[in-house]
């Protein structure tokens, strides 16, 4: 049985509760919010106890802590979480920038504990077989990848909205395409990029193109324009569209260069993040500190690919 305390009682913890809750061998101990109101709702809602404190949490008998709140408090509690002994699954993107989540990541190799970014995408069951059935009917190689998301229904209230919580459209959503970038086209060689800023002081919406070291791959995320996109993944013998929301992957289409088109379809249940939770605890049985398929690599890769984003655009955040 894995022993969950959650840090951060807001919408995405909720989601991870709906996954949490399907998985058997998961249970949920104590959970903490910057909001005592939201951490008392959460605990009648799905059981444990209310702690007042972070340090009351990391105190309470629990084998792992999944870290729900924005970016610019996630290395502060990653690192407290580590230092107290427990593994910790952290919400995208990891930290604010590179040089932090190296700070993190060298907390963790200290503790011999595992840390893992909580990017989705590759753990849902399309991913998954898309993945394997390219084993045996492969595309080529994959040279261009194009994808977005622009959701224009968003509460005014939300914190990606916020400045001061490290929000804004490249953080977070830019992060989906940094990943797919990296998964499927390799290191980093050059990054352009434009962004268009709202009165709140980060951008509303931005576009990047990159160069890596198997091809190019172009991007857009977005707060007020509707776009909710898919992902191309273009090879030498064919390509793939993932349909959207490509980010809760659960239909793709491959064509191929002789004709043939081949349909993949995976639903998925409980929101999602039951899958990347399952994948975590099964690394915390096996007693690896590093996940094969996000690892603390790819992380990097992600987030510095983001700090050149925000760089070229013009987005700082306090303290950088």
């Amino acid at each position: 049985m894995i022993r969950w305390g959650i840090i951060g009682c807001g919408r995405i913890a909720h989601r991870f509760m709906q996954g949490l809750n399907v998985l058997p061998d998961c249970e949920l101990v104590a959970s903490w919010s910057r909001r005592p109101e939201t951490v008392i709702a959460f605990v009648e809602q799905y059981g444990g106890i209310a702690c007042k404190s972070v340090d009351e949490l990391l105190a309470s008998d629990i084998d792992a802590v999944y870290i729900a709140t924005l970016p610019d408090s996630h290395a502060e509690y990653s690192i407290a979480a580590l230092n107290a002994g427990k593994h910790v699954l952290c919400e995208k993107p990891a930290a604010i920038n590179l040089d932090i989540l190296e700070t993190i990541l060298k907390v963790a190799q200290a503790k011999k504990l595992l840390f893992m970014e909580g990017m989705k995408p590759p753990f849902f069951p399309l991913y998954t077989h898309l993945k394997e059935y390219l084993l045996t009917d492969p595309i080529g190689e994959v040279g261009y990848v194009r994808a977005g998301s622009s959701v224009a229904d968003i509460s005014p209230d939300h914190p990606n909205f916020s400045y001061d919580l490290a929000g804004g459209a490249t953080m977070g959503i830019g992060i989906y395409e940094a990943y797919l970038a990296v998964e499927w086209l390799g290191d980093t060689k050059k990054v352009q990029a434009m962004g268009r800023f709202g009165d709140n002081k980060i951008d509303m919406f931005s576009i990047f193109q990159t160069e890596h070291e198997h091809g190019y791959g172009q991007f857009y995320c977005g707060f007020d324009l509707h776009g909710k996109g898919d992902a191309l993944i273009c090879g030498t013998l064919g390509h793939i569209t993932i349909h959207k929301n490509w980010w809760n992957p659960a239909r793709a289409t491959i064509n191929y260069l002789d004709g043939r088109v081949i349909e993949l379809d995976e639903p998925f249940i409980a929101g999602g993040l039951n899958y990347e939770t399952e994948h975590f605890c099964e690394l915390i049985k096996t007693g690896l500190t590093e996940s094969p398929i996000i690892t603390h690599q790819i992380s990097k890769q992600m987030i510095a690919m983001l700090d050149d984003v925000r760089e070229i655009i013009g987005l700082k955040f306090k303290g950088e």
